[in-house]
């Protein structure tokens, strides 16, 4: 039988897609948390630790950068994975085992929406995955939720030279966005949608005061 899954409440992700405006939002985050007198570990996927940096190259650097085959979908998720079992096991684990919060830019629901929703891979093998090599998640997923068109361009005005993954067309990034929309209606108890179609400011104030609600409700949670 596979291991359950464990939800912490000091566990905190943020998702979304290109151009949710993630960076600025879990920096709000920390800013509120460290006003509370809480101590803050920052991370975030494909990476966190040495090695799972090292990964990240592999999965995000353009195919003809690194080799001279494309990477297949299969060995995608199965990086990506390897990166965050040494990233929970080294970085994530030990956090939230000594008392700290964890905001992390992106953690297991980007593989649902990315290698699931835009590759195309099956979600049952996904949540084994999950299960075997992660074990953990998030008490809290904040989930920017931005048009695919305005992400892009935003995206577009930031990054000069795009990665493997924003490289991709917008029939991708539609498919990505609708497994994130599905999986935050699916868990309402985990998830808060955030409205990132508003400018930094905007999406800063929501985000924070999702996370002062979400603390809220600590004692409640037990």
């Amino acid at each position: 039988m596979s291991p359950a899954l464990h939800r912490h409440p000091h566990f905190v992700s943020l998702e979304g897609g290109e151009g949710a405006g993630k960076t600025t939002a879990i920096n709000a985050i920390r800013e509120a948390l460290h006003a509370r007198g809480h101590e803050v570990v920052l991370t975030r996927e494909p990476g966190g630790t040495a090695l799972a940096e090292r990964i990240r190259a592999l999965v995000l650097k353009p195919d003809a950068e690194i080799a001279a085959e494309p990477l297949s979908a299969e060995a995608e998720l199965l990086l990506v994975f390897a990166a965050r079992a040494q990233h929970v096991r080294q970085v994530i684990a030990p956090a939230l085992q000594r008392g700290a919060y964890v905001l992390c830019d992106r953690f297991t629901d980007s593989s649902y929406a990315y290698q699931g929703g835009g590759r195309g891979l099956d979600p049952a093998w996904i949540a084994d995955l999950e299960r075997r090599a992660v074990g953990l998640l998030p008490g809290l997923t904040l989930l920017l939720d931005v048009d695919v068109a305005v992400g892009r361009a935003r995206a577009n005005g930031r990054d000069l030279w795009p990665d493997r993954i924003e490289s991709e067309h917008d029939d991708f990034f539609q498919r990505v966005r609708a497994v994130f929309r599905q999986r935050a209606s699916e868990d309402p108890a985990r998830y808060r949608l955030i409205d990132a179609s508003q400018d930094q400011a905007g999406v800063a104030s929501a985000v924070v005061a999702a996370v002062a609600a979400w603390l809220a409700q600590e004692p409640e949670r037990g």
